[in-house]
Order: structure tokens, then sequence, then C-alpha cells
């Protein structure tokens, strides 16, 4: 998959329901607006034109594009998933932690979250990082 240049993609996040639906069609690598629908919890109550419209905003931003097929259409993201984490990661390190990464971190590992496997892998993840320099 192609990295593609845009606007969006180098600017704003996406909104919560954008990022709700283009992570069902991250798992599934392509959908119809029924593939999406068919993929939301039970509970989450969206339309078909809700799904619709917002598939449509994400293929004008970019986000994802689109293939004809039949009455429908295919949609298909045009960003890797690791590609967003990483756009939002530097963005709320840049706006939040004031552009200090580490500062991330300790609030990472302050918080409590972190059980004792994600302990051991980020100490690996750190080792692998020093032998690469």
């Amino acid at each position: 998959m192609k990295k593609v240049k845009t606007k969006e993609s180098d600017g704003k996040l996406l909104t919560e329901t954008e990022l709700e639906l283009m992570t069902i069609l991250w798992k599934l690598e392509q959908g119809t607006v029924a593939d999406v629908i068919d993929q939301l919890p039970k509970e989450r109550d969206l339309a078909y034109t809700s799904v619709s419209t917002i598939l449509r905003i994400l293929e004008q931003k970019n986000i994802l594009k689109t293939l004809k097929e039949g009455r429908g259409h295919v949609y298909i993201p045009q960003i890797k998933k690791s590609e967003y984490e990483a756009k939002t990661v530097k963005h709320v390190v840049d706006r939040v932690f004031e552009g200090t990464p580490m500062a991330l971190v300790r609030q990472l590992l302050d918080s409590g979250r972190l059980d004792e496997n994600d302990l051991k892998e980020l100490k690996h993840l750190i080792d692998q990082a020093g032998d690469r320099k």
C-alpha cells in the first residue's frame, strides 16, 4: 500500500466515528458499507446512510479509494494503520507533550496502565533500539 500525500494525511486527525470505521476497514482490508455495518458492535446504531456519508467523506479526504461494484462501492484504505498511528503519536507528542517524547513515556509509566509484560516488551524494544545505533 503506497503512502498517499494529502493535506488530510499531513494535517488533522480522524474524528472518533471516522476512526471507528477506518479501524474496521483496516481489519477487513476493504469493504462495502454493508460490510462495515456488519462489523459494528450490535449496540452501535449507525444508519446505512450515515456510514455511507462518512465513507464518502473519507474518500474525498483521500483516506479511502473506491471501486465501483455493481450498484455499490468497495472502499479501500489508502493509508496503513501503522502510518496513522505514527501520525497520531507525533500529534500527541507535539501538541500535548510540547514536542518531548520522554514526557509521553513518563506519563505511560506513571499511569500504572503498563503491566509486567508490557514493561518487559518495552525494555526489549529499548534494547533493540540501542543495538541499532
